[in-house]
């Protein structure tokens, strides 16, 4: 699947790598071009779509799941858009997260309408360190057991914490961080964390901060989501507490993510690749397209280009609009395929 659209004159053309994925990756990136194209349709937005083959198909295929040729591609885009991968997504995302220094990892979870939520009106991000921690994957056997290193550093918990500030003062609204950790029992490394994201908090003064222990944060989302605004922590707790914040606000099948760093970006949906419903059109491609807002948002920011950031308004004015029909995958108590819920955005950004 590689195409190309010319993009309308003063407009820039934004060359973009896509990784379909297994499982429904294939059926969700298809939706996620389907959108891009009414973006072009709309506002003269150009994408160069180049295919970057990685996962279990393509270790099939190539004997490897993440080829040198598709890494080349993605160093080589503006951006990259990554639909979820099976067994080989260590081998895959967390490798691209390390190679690329994608060290932030942004996963919101916001009330959509029409979806059921714990709560009406919840409204948060999750700001996970994305390099480091249990997932460096340092590993080692020994007579009887296993020992896994895991590494926490200052210059990596500075720089997630920085961001998770910023990104609090951005969004406006309650401007409070919340730093999750568990350092009343891992005294060094979630004690680092936690020291650092305190001495961050002080050039901040319109950002309210707080800290909270990873089992409490666990309970209060359940509790009290309404309480949250911003909470950066590590990269395992950010992992297993955004799968759960994401149950708040109608499932894995609504909540987006972006894999950030310096200077580059990786778009992927929260969830994996559900082989159980893959080739039967039911696939919600709801947090796939959301991603592609979240895709543009970064272009916006990081190229001024006030087209993207008005491609990302009408994605998600246009995804609230179709949440509020009847036109809704099986996920959401709907009977509509997955290009069906893709067309029905496309033709809200249309009009």
């Amino acid at each position: 699947m590689s195409r190309q659209h010319t993009p309308k004159p003063k407009q820039k053309n934004y060359s973009i790598a896509l990784i379909e994925g297994d499982g429904v990756g294939p059926e969700i990136s298809k939706a996620s071009l389907v959108v891009l194209d009414a973006l072009q349709e709309k506002l003269g937005l150009g994408f160069s779509i180049k295919d970057s083959p990685a996962g279990d198909n393509c270790k099939k295929k190539t004997g490897v799941p993440l080829p040198e040729s598709s890494l080349k591609s993605i160093r080589e885009s503006d951006a990259c858009l990554k639909a979820p991968v099976g067994e080989t997504a260590a081998d895959v995302i967390v490798k691209l997260r390390q190679m690329l220094d994608l060290y932030a990892n942004i996963r919101p979870a916001k009330s959509l309408p029409n979806v059921a939520s714990l709560k009406p009106g919840i409204d948060m991000v999750i700001v996970r360190e994305n390099t480091e921690d249990l997932y460096k994957g340092q590993e080692f056997e020994f007579d009887g057991g296993v020992v896994a290193l895991r590494t926490i550093t200052r210059s990596a918990s500075e720089r997630i914490a920085k961001h998770a500030f910023e990104l609090a003062e951005q969004r406006g609204g309650a401007r409070k961080v919340v730093a999750v950790h568990k350092s009343n029992v891992l005294r060094k490394s979630d004690g680092l964390f936690a020291q650092v994201c305190k001495e961050v908090s002080k050039a901040y003064p319109r950002v309210s901060f707080s800290e909270m222990l990873v089992d409490s944060a666990a309970m209060n989302l359940i509790r009290d989501p309404l309480s949250f605004d911003v909470i950066v922590t590590t990269n395992l707790y950010g992992d297993i507490l955004s799968d759960e914040a994401a149950q708040l606000v109608g499932g894995l099948g609504m909540t987006p993510s972006a894999n950030i760093g310096a200077d580059f970006a990786l778009f992927e949906p929260v969830h994996g690749a559900a082989p159980d419903i893959a080739g039967k059109g039911a696939a919600n491609p709801v947090a796939m397209i959301l991603t592609v807002a979240m895709m543009l948002d970064w272009l916006s920011k990081t190229r001024h280009d006030e087209a993207c950031s008005a491609g990302a308004s009408a994605i998600r004015n246009a995804v609230n609009r179709v949440l509020e029909t009847s036109v809704r995958t099986p996920d959401l108590g709907g009977k509509a395929s997955t290009m069906q819920v893709a067309e029905a955005i496309a033709k809200a950004i249309s009009k």
